[in-house]
């Protein structure tokens, strides 16, 4: 069996070699993302894997499937990059992995807030202009006196929910699927709206779906507490990034987190090291000290990783072998 893995990171690539050592499966990797330049590169091998933020070409789904190709494993959580309806049309299986780590995810969301709450990149920027006065600008709240809202309970909401609670934080919660494991820590709310008017602090974590896109808009925030925190490690698509940014302007909002953006895939990945940002809301959300924006990093942790391989290798070997996988999107 041969295999190939599109947009291959170093980082990735022992995990891989392991793996295809173990299994007896070849693995080729490229840092090539897959596109229709580069869809030949697909030809002689059994099953294809890929790591890229935007959306697939709608051409590659008939063109793979002319190929013989019955699958495509995406080495995240997140599969929006996918048209499931034309890998559906073209008798191609998409799996992802879904539970690789989800503690790499939780602590960089609690450590951001950590960040933003106690003004540290305020602080660093003053102490560098020899500026070590104490004023109003860097004064803190505890978060123990904070009520944290978790906005999606699955893994990775939950451990973000019990890191809060350690602090001695009160925690609340939404989820259209509530959990018993969940209300150890936290009291769920019945409605996103009462959440968010009670919540000091809202952490995102649900998976982006046609019903949620810009679900955080004007009108989520106008309901938000006078200098709350939105912190999305989720999916950039849950946030309308302008009107977030209309939030902070009018400061309704005290401070984000974004380790996603919406418009993200021109930039994520890649080192742009002196060229210019054509994105006048990108470069807008950057400009902003009340912002703590990073390019899509919070899973990025050594254990992560090498879950994320394995499980997507383990995937596609699955569905090629048996045409089943337990990690199938449905």
């Amino acid at each position: 069996m041969n295999l190939i893995m599109f947009g291959t990171r170093e980082d990735e690539k022992d995990a891989a070699m392991v793996w295809s050592k173990k299994s007896g499966v070849n693995v080729e990797t490229t840092t090539d993302i897959l596109t229709m330049d580069t869809l030949e590169k697909v030809r002689g091998n059994d099953g294809v894997l890929i790591q890229q933020t935007g959306k697939l070409d709608e051409e590659l789904y008939p063109a793979l499937a002319e190929m013989g190709i019955k699958q495509l494993a995406t080495r995240s959580a997140g599969y929006d990059m996918f048209d499931l309806k034309a890998a559906q049309e073209n008798g191609l299986t998409i799996t992802n992995v879904p539970a690789y780590s989800p503690n790499a995810i939780a602590e960089f969301a609690v450590t951001a807030s950590l960040n933003m709450i106690r003004h540290l990149d305020l602080i660093k920027k003053n102490v560098e202009n020899h500026n070590f006065s104490w004023n109003k600008a860097i004064l803190s709240r505890e978060v123990r006196s904070m009520k944290i809202g978790i906005v999606g309970t699955g893994r990775i909401g939950r451990i973000t929910g019990e890191l809060f609670a350690g602090f001695g934080a009160e925690i609340i919660g939404f989820d259209l699927y509530q959990n018993d494991e969940a209300r150890k820590f936290l009291t769920y709310k019945d409605t996103l709206e009462e959440l968010v008017q009670e919540a000091d602090l809202i952490s995102i974590h649900m998976p982006a779906t046609e019903d949620n896109y810009h679900l955080f808009n004007k009108e989520l925030f106008a309901q938000m507490k006078d200098g709350a925190y939105l912190i999305n490690t989720a999916r950039g698509t849950i946030v309308d990034t302008e009107d977030l940014l209309e939030a902070l302007e009018n400061g309704k909002l005290a401070g984000a987190v974004l380790d996603t953006y919406e418009y993200e895939h021109p930039f994520v990945n890649k080192d742009l090291k002196g060229a210019e940002i054509d994105d006048d809301i990108f470069n807008a959300l950057m400009a902003r000290d009340d912002i703590f924006y990073t390019p899509h990093i919070a899973f990025y942790t050594e254990t992560a990783v090498e879950n994320l391989v394995e499980g997507s290798l383990n995937a596609t070997y699955d569905i090629v072998t048996t045409g089943k996988s337990d990690f199938q999107v449905q």
